[in-house]
């Protein structure tokens, strides 16, 4: 996966998993699930709501 950020955006995280000592990848895995862990969200909940499929990728 790739994205395009702002140069703000770079130099913060650049400086947020440098003090914590983490990849960059790392830190917004941390920041996301900390987001998400305080919001309650989950990624079982998406995936009830998306609708059921059978076998051959036709929605029931």
């Amino acid at each position: 996966m790739s994205f395009r950020v702002t140069p703000r955006f770079k130099v913060l995280l650049e400086a947020a998993a440098a003090r914590e000592h983490r990849s960059l990848t790392n830190m917004l895995e941390t920041l996301l699930f900390a987001y998400c862990d305080q919001h309650g969200l989950s990624d079982r909940a998406e995936s009830a709501k998306a609708p059921n499929k059978n076998n051959n990728g036709a929605k029931q």
